[in-house]
């Protein structure tokens, strides 16, 4: 189907400054009615997203937007609409909610989301609404105390979702450095994935499971966790390089995935890297939270959220002072 024949609509993942998200009723009688979303509208003609974004949210909400950054792109097909969401993150605006149509609304933390129905395009919104801009990757050190070192400095600088890669450190080590780990991550509402390459993962419970492109391919459903540690949902996450693995991650359900190398990057540096062009092009062919990553800063944020990323994830660049 044409872009010309989608429906556009602009949404917005309002936040205020508790963290909490606003959501509103759909009417019964119109599409989608008796089913809660985030506000927005449909573009008029020659209105760009962010334009029309501004204009519903106002006329929704009373709200004025003063800042907004891209957050997710979604192309989906109802059995009697096809639409195209532009979604937005808008955490700075001016005025007090108020349903200027009449629209129930409510705020509701990021996990409440869960908890609420909602059109099945909105699906990726909610993944997306709930994770951060920033995913940092934890490599193998030579020993514990380095590794719970360099932990320590990510929740200093207010890192939320972190992935252990310890593919290379001895079985011990990785239970020793996790007893000490997973509850200060806990403490500060740090998210820990742990890659499904370390050795004998299966032994560990943390919030979720990162997979690499090898695992991931090798499998035909989304892992479910054996472990019933929180009360919040289990992640899963893998390692794309390309359509065919973004679309078989989308297929089985992964919650959200990392595509590389966008830039060189220092450890391969002949490696065949995608560019910012590429890929914008390949995020654009799937509806689910994509973080850019290799070979770059968090000076690249600005960059990979127009391109389309949910942000950027990296091993040493969250690291340098």
């Amino acid at each position: 189907m044409s872009d010309n024949a989608l429906l556009h609509v602009a949404v917005g993942v309002l936040k205020d400054t508790d963290g909490k998200i606003l959501i509103s009723l759909r009417k019964s009688g119109v599409h989608q009615g008796g089913l809660w979303e985030f506000p927005g509208g449909k573009l008029d003609v020659n209105e760009s997203a962010e334009q029309a974004l501004v204009r519903e949210l106002k006329e929704e909400l009373d709200i004025t937007i003063k800042s907004a950054s891209p957050l997710i792109s979604i192309k989906h097909n109802y059995a009697d609409l096809a639409v195209q969401l532009h979604v937005f993150l808008v955490t700075e605006f001016s005025g007090a909610a108020k349903g200027c149509e009449g629209q129930l609304f409510k705020w509701v933390t990021p996990t409440e989301l869960n908890k609420h129905t909602f059109p099945a395009a909105n699906q990726p919104i909610i993944k997306a609404a709930q994770l951060p801009d920033r995913y940092a990757i934890l490599d193998d050190a030579e020993d514990e105390t380095i590794l719970l070192a360099r932990l320590q400095y990510l929740l200093d600088r207010n890192i939320k979702l972190i992935q252990l890669r310890l593919k290379n450190t001895p079985v011990a080590v990785v239970r020793s450095f996790l007893e000490k780990a997973y509850p200060l991550c806990q403490a500060q509402g740090v998210v820990l994935l742990l890659n499904s390459a370390v050795n004998q993962m299966e032994d560990f419970s943390l919030d979720g499971l990162h997979l690499t492109s090898t695992d991931l391919m090798a499998i035909g459903s989304r892992p479910v966790s054996e472990y019933d540690i929180t009360e919040n949902e289990y992640w899963v996450s893998a390692s794309c390089h390309n359509l065919k693995e973004l679309k078989h991650a989308q297929r089985i359900g992964i919650d959200f995935v990392v595509l590389a190398p966008v830039l060189p990057t220092q450890t391969h540096p002949d490696t065949q890297f995608m560019g910012w062009t590429q890929f914008a092009e390949l995020v654009s062919q799937v509806n689910i939270p994509v973080y850019a990553l290799g070979g770059l800063s968090e000076t690249d944020l600005d960059q990979a959220q127009a391109s389309g990323a949910q942000g950027i994830a990296a091993i040493r660049a969250f690291l340098k002072q």
